[in-house]
């Protein structure tokens, strides 16, 4: 009898324990910059999340299995953020002598739980 008793307490505990989880939103946000390549009518697409960039750390995008994420136009990357979650903000060009370099920003809002638990 004692066991059913100390089982069940121990499961109404953890019952309680996730009720009081944290469902406070964080938003997030993150720009992608869509550059032209020389003698090509394609672009080169960063994504930046704010992260710290380093000269020996790759932090390109990258897919599940491992590979470089590769974008075919730059709406190929903008419906790549929408399928993602990602909510567009605004668009707007920087011109970089005789290129246009096109900055897109985006926003998320994470549960704050996960994103303090990375």
């Amino acid at each position: 009898m004692k066991k059913i008793v100390i089982s069940g307490i121990i499961l109404l505990s953890s019952v309680v324990s996730i009720a009081q989880a944290d469902t406070t939103k964080v938003e997030q946000y993150c720009q992608v910059i869509a550059t032209p390549r020389l003698l090509s009518n394609k672009v080169t697409i960063d994504i930046d999340f704010g992260e710290e960039k380093s000269f020996w750390r790759d932090t390109r995008l990258k897919t599940d299995g491992g590979k470089i994420k590769k974008f075919n136009t730059i709406i190929d990357a903008i419906n790549y953020m929408g399928r993602e979650g990602w909510i567009f903000i605004n668009a707007f060009p920087v011109r970089m002598g005789e290129t246009e370099i096109y900055h897109f920003a985006f926003r998320k809002q994470f549960s704050k739980d996960s994103f303090f638990s990375e």
